[in-house]
């Protein structure tokens, strides 16, 4: 019969060999956009207005469409934070779009995720200012974001 210290060790050993086996098998686009996106943006992608996180349903379209959208999504803080390498970026921005955005756009490519990502935007708010102020001019909708 086996102790509870026994199976606790016994537990951590598996847990500790599984660990890495999980990581290189490495997760699909739905659990990336769980762990890294859905503590600003929820589960339904609603953001948060009062919180300055703009929804992602009805409104990601309008910036996987437009050149700037594209680097602007790439350098939202919690993306190039998020320690995601460019091909597991490509396919979650793909995922995010295929999901809430315009399922006819040109899909990010990992070489595309690497250029775009090696360009620095010093100030990502004032960048997205600028390109609603646009879409706006333009009739493109945009989602609900409070900040000046």
């Amino acid at each position: 019969m086996a102790t509870t210290s026994g199976v606790t060790s016994w537990l951590i050993a598996a847990l500790s060999l599984a660990s890495p086996l999980c990581h290189a098998l490495g997760n699909t686009p739905e659990q990336n956009y769980i762990l890294k996106c859905s503590g600003c943006h929820d589960m339904d992608g609603s953001g948060s207005v009062r919180g300055g996180i703009p929804p992602l349903p009805g409104y990601i379209g309008a910036f996987v469409n437009d050149h700037d959208g594209r680097s602007y999504l790439l350098h939202v803080p919690g993306v190039i934070s998020s320690g995601l390498n460019d091909e597991q970026l490509a396919v979650l921005m793909n995922y995010l779009n295929q999901k809430w955005g315009d399922k006819h756009a040109v899909a990010f490519t990992e070489a595309e995720v690497h250029q775009i990502r090696s360009q620095p935007i010093n100030d990502v708010v004032k960048f997205r200012r600028q390109i609603v102020n646009r879409f706006v001019a333009e009739g493109i909708a945009t989602g609900d974001y409070p900040w000046p």
